[in-house]
Protein backbone atom coordinates (compact mmCIF):
# COMPACT_ATOMS: atom_id res chain seq x y z
CA UNK A 1 0.00 0.00 0.00
CA UNK A 2 2.83 2.38 1.20
CA UNK A 3 4.77 1.29 -2.15
CA UNK A 4 1.25 2.63 -4.33
CA UNK A 5 1.09 5.35 -2.29
CA UNK A 6 4.56 6.48 -2.97
CA UNK A 7 4.33 5.78 -7.17
CA UNK A 8 1.44 7.94 -6.87
CA UNK A 9 3.15 10.93 -5.57
CA UNK A 10 6.30 10.56 -7.82
CA UNK A 11 3.57 10.18 -10.77
CA UNK A 12 2.03 13.73 -9.50
CA UNK A 13 5.65 15.28 -8.99
CA UNK A 14 6.37 14.53 -12.27
CA UNK A 15 3.48 15.42 -13.71
CA UNK A 16 3.94 18.98 -12.40
CA UNK A 17 6.95 19.24 -13.84
CA UNK A 18 5.66 19.14 -17.04
CA UNK A 19 4.88 22.49 -18.73
CA UNK A 20 1.67 22.10 -21.06
CA UNK A 21 2.24 22.12 -24.27
CA UNK A 22 0.10 23.60 -27.05
CA UNK A 23 0.60 23.24 -30.78
CA UNK A 24 0.32 26.34 -32.66
CA UNK A 25 0.35 27.32 -36.02
CA UNK A 26 3.81 29.64 -36.56
CA UNK A 27 1.95 31.92 -39.79
CA UNK A 28 -2.42 31.87 -38.39
CA UNK A 29 -1.82 31.15 -34.38
CA UNK A 30 -4.81 29.85 -32.97
CA UNK A 31 -7.02 33.17 -31.06
CA UNK A 32 -7.51 29.95 -28.10
CA UNK A 33 -4.40 29.01 -28.17
CA UNK A 34 -3.14 32.89 -27.90
CA UNK A 35 -5.98 33.52 -24.82
CA UNK A 36 -4.82 30.45 -23.42
CA UNK A 37 -1.43 31.71 -23.26
CA UNK A 38 -2.44 35.12 -22.01
CA UNK A 39 -4.39 33.73 -19.21
CA UNK A 40 -1.16 31.92 -17.76
CA UNK A 41 0.98 35.38 -18.15
CA UNK A 42 -2.22 37.41 -16.31
CA UNK A 43 -1.56 34.90 -13.35
CA UNK A 44 2.16 35.78 -13.32
CA UNK A 45 2.85 32.32 -15.31
CA UNK A 46 5.49 31.81 -17.51
CA UNK A 47 5.00 31.07 -21.44
CA UNK A 48 7.33 29.50 -23.80
CA UNK A 49 6.96 30.74 -27.24
CA UNK A 50 8.38 31.60 -31.14
CA UNK A 51 10.23 34.72 -32.04
CA UNK A 52 11.67 35.47 -35.39
CA UNK A 53 15.13 34.33 -34.05
CA UNK A 54 14.16 31.72 -31.31
CA UNK A 55 12.01 30.57 -28.77
CA UNK A 56 11.89 33.62 -26.20
CA UNK A 57 10.43 33.23 -22.19
CA UNK A 58 7.33 35.11 -21.66
CA UNK A 59 6.86 36.90 -18.95
CA UNK A 60 4.01 39.99 -17.64
CA UNK A 61 6.66 42.61 -17.84
CA UNK A 62 4.50 44.75 -15.67
CA UNK A 63 4.56 42.41 -12.70
CA UNK A 64 7.82 42.35 -10.67
CA UNK A 65 7.04 38.90 -9.26
CA UNK A 66 6.80 37.61 -12.60
CA UNK A 67 9.97 39.45 -14.32
CA UNK A 68 11.73 37.78 -11.02
CA UNK A 69 10.57 34.58 -12.06
CA UNK A 70 12.78 34.94 -14.94
CA UNK A 71 15.99 35.92 -13.44
CA UNK A 72 15.35 32.42 -11.12
CA UNK A 73 14.78 30.06 -13.66
CA UNK A 74 17.35 30.80 -16.63
CA UNK A 75 20.06 31.81 -13.77
CA UNK A 76 20.26 35.27 -14.71
CA UNK A 77 22.54 37.74 -13.39
CA UNK A 78 20.23 40.55 -11.61
CA UNK A 79 22.02 43.59 -13.61
CA UNK A 80 21.51 42.15 -16.85
CA UNK A 81 18.10 43.29 -18.60
CA UNK A 82 16.01 41.76 -19.72
CA UNK A 83 13.88 42.98 -23.18
CA UNK A 84 10.03 43.03 -23.39
CA UNK A 85 8.01 43.30 -27.43
CA UNK A 86 5.06 45.43 -27.60
CA UNK A 87 2.40 45.54 -29.60
CA UNK A 88 3.07 48.91 -31.50
CA UNK A 89 3.92 52.58 -30.58
CA UNK A 90 0.73 53.41 -28.10
CA UNK A 91 2.07 50.64 -26.27
CA UNK A 92 5.80 51.28 -26.65
CA UNK A 93 5.20 55.22 -25.71
CA UNK A 94 3.74 54.52 -22.01
CA UNK A 95 7.01 53.25 -20.53
CA UNK A 96 9.88 54.43 -22.63
CA UNK A 97 10.92 57.83 -23.73
CA UNK A 98 11.49 58.08 -27.80
CA UNK A 99 13.06 60.38 -29.62
CA UNK A 100 13.41 60.96 -33.36
CA UNK A 101 16.29 58.08 -34.13
CA UNK A 102 13.58 55.95 -32.64
CA UNK A 103 10.60 56.56 -34.52
CA UNK A 104 12.75 56.50 -37.59
CA UNK A 105 13.75 52.57 -36.70
CA UNK A 106 10.52 51.65 -35.61
CA UNK A 107 8.98 52.88 -38.70
CA UNK A 108 12.03 51.61 -41.03
CA UNK A 109 12.73 48.20 -39.51
CA UNK A 110 9.47 47.14 -37.35
CA UNK A 111 7.88 44.79 -37.01
CA UNK A 112 11.52 42.81 -37.16
CA UNK A 113 14.28 41.84 -35.10
CA UNK A 114 15.80 45.40 -33.97
CA UNK A 115 15.39 46.19 -30.26
CA UNK A 116 15.89 49.27 -29.36
CA UNK A 117 16.95 50.48 -25.98
CA UNK A 118 15.08 53.70 -24.72
CA UNK A 119 15.12 55.66 -21.31
CA UNK A 120 12.27 54.25 -19.67
CA UNK A 121 9.55 55.99 -18.11
CA UNK A 122 8.43 55.50 -14.29
CA UNK A 123 5.42 53.16 -15.58
CA UNK A 124 8.25 50.45 -16.35
CA UNK A 125 9.31 48.49 -13.56
CA UNK A 126 12.89 48.81 -12.17
CA UNK A 127 13.34 44.98 -12.06
CA UNK A 128 13.86 45.25 -15.72
CA UNK A 129 16.27 48.02 -15.85
CA UNK A 130 16.22 50.76 -13.84
CA UNK A 131 17.98 53.29 -16.33
CA UNK A 132 16.32 52.03 -19.74
CA UNK A 133 13.94 49.78 -21.49
CA UNK A 134 14.82 47.32 -24.28
CA UNK A 135 11.75 46.55 -26.56
CA UNK A 136 10.44 45.80 -30.09
CA UNK A 137 8.00 45.15 -32.06
CA UNK A 138 7.80 41.23 -33.24
CA UNK A 139 7.61 40.24 -36.87
CA UNK A 140 6.57 36.73 -35.79
CA UNK A 141 3.32 36.42 -36.44
CA UNK A 142 2.85 34.33 -32.61
CA UNK A 143 4.65 36.77 -30.74
CA UNK A 144 2.64 39.68 -31.87
CA UNK A 145 -0.73 38.31 -31.41
CA UNK A 146 0.33 37.16 -28.02
CA UNK A 147 1.70 40.53 -27.30
CA UNK A 148 -2.16 42.07 -29.10
CA UNK A 149 -3.81 39.81 -26.66
CA UNK A 150 -2.33 40.39 -23.50
CA UNK A 151 -2.30 44.58 -23.84
CA UNK A 152 0.63 44.51 -21.85
CA UNK A 153 4.36 44.22 -22.57
CA UNK A 154 6.12 41.11 -22.30
CA UNK A 155 9.53 40.10 -21.36
CA UNK A 156 11.29 38.39 -24.65
CA UNK A 157 14.65 37.16 -23.18
CA UNK A 158 16.10 33.82 -24.46
CA UNK A 159 14.30 30.37 -23.47
CA UNK A 160 17.41 29.45 -22.15
CA UNK A 161 20.17 28.96 -19.29
CA UNK A 162 22.09 32.55 -18.93
CA UNK A 163 24.98 32.49 -21.09
CA UNK A 164 23.80 28.97 -22.76
CA UNK A 165 23.05 28.79 -26.71
CA UNK A 166 19.40 30.03 -27.73
CA UNK A 167 16.62 27.27 -28.28
CA UNK A 168 15.53 26.63 -31.50
CA UNK A 169 12.60 23.39 -30.56
CA UNK A 170 10.98 23.31 -27.71
CA UNK A 171 12.26 19.47 -27.01
CA UNK A 172 15.64 21.17 -26.51
CA UNK A 173 14.43 23.01 -23.90
CA UNK A 174 16.76 21.71 -20.17
CA UNK A 175 14.71 20.09 -17.75
CA UNK A 176 16.19 22.47 -14.93
CA UNK A 177 14.16 25.59 -16.84
CA UNK A 178 11.13 23.25 -18.35
CA UNK A 179 9.94 22.87 -14.41
CA UNK A 180 9.68 26.57 -14.76
CA UNK A 181 7.54 26.81 -17.73
CA UNK A 182 3.89 26.30 -17.40
CA UNK A 183 2.99 26.85 -21.28
CA UNK A 184 4.70 26.22 -23.89
CA UNK A 185 3.15 27.55 -27.46
CA UNK A 186 5.34 24.86 -29.91
CA UNK A 187 5.47 25.90 -33.32
CA UNK A 188 7.90 23.21 -33.99
CA UNK A 189 11.68 23.79 -34.95
CA UNK A 190 12.38 27.25 -35.80
CA UNK A 191 15.05 28.28 -38.28
CA UNK A 192 18.29 29.09 -36.48
CA UNK A 193 18.85 32.88 -37.46
CA UNK A 194 21.12 34.96 -35.09
CA UNK A 195 19.36 36.93 -32.32
CA UNK A 196 17.68 40.78 -32.83
CA UNK A 197 20.08 43.52 -33.35
CA UNK A 198 20.14 45.94 -30.48
CA UNK A 199 20.60 50.06 -30.67
CA UNK A 200 21.26 52.06 -27.72
CA UNK A 201 19.05 55.24 -28.02
CA UNK A 202 19.54 56.56 -24.38
CA UNK A 203 22.41 59.33 -25.27
CA UNK A 204 20.80 61.98 -27.33
CA UNK A 205 22.27 61.55 -31.11
CA UNK A 206 24.44 58.75 -30.46
CA UNK A 207 23.33 55.39 -31.67
CA UNK A 208 25.51 52.43 -30.26
CA UNK A 209 24.85 49.25 -32.13
CA UNK A 210 25.04 46.84 -29.10
CA UNK A 211 24.45 43.35 -31.02
CA UNK A 212 24.50 43.01 -34.89
CA UNK A 213 22.15 40.34 -35.64
CA UNK A 214 20.13 40.25 -39.42
CA UNK A 215 20.08 43.90 -39.62
CA UNK A 216 23.49 45.08 -40.16
CA UNK A 217 24.96 47.76 -38.01
CA UNK A 218 25.69 49.82 -41.06
CA UNK A 219 22.49 49.37 -42.65
CA UNK A 220 20.66 50.98 -38.91
CA UNK A 221 23.26 53.70 -39.57
CA UNK A 222 22.24 54.28 -43.10
CA UNK A 223 18.37 54.78 -42.24
CA UNK A 224 19.21 57.29 -39.27
CA UNK A 225 21.61 59.40 -41.94
CA UNK A 226 19.12 58.85 -44.93
CA UNK A 227 16.19 60.80 -42.90
CA UNK A 228 18.58 63.10 -41.02
CA UNK A 229 19.31 64.53 -44.49
CA UNK A 230 23.01 63.44 -44.47
CA UNK A 231 25.42 60.90 -46.66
Amino acid sequence: MADRQSQQCKKHLKAAERATVRRIDPLRPSRSAIKEAVEVLDANGLVMYPTESSYALGANALEEAAVKKIFEAKGRPADKPIPVIVSGLQMWKKYAYFNKSAEILVRRFMPGPLTLALRKKPAAPDVLTPIAVAARIPGNPVALALVREAKYPITSTSANMSGRAPIYSPKRTPKSLRTAIDLVLDAGTLRRRKPSTIVDLTKANRPIITREGPIRASTVLKALARRAGTK
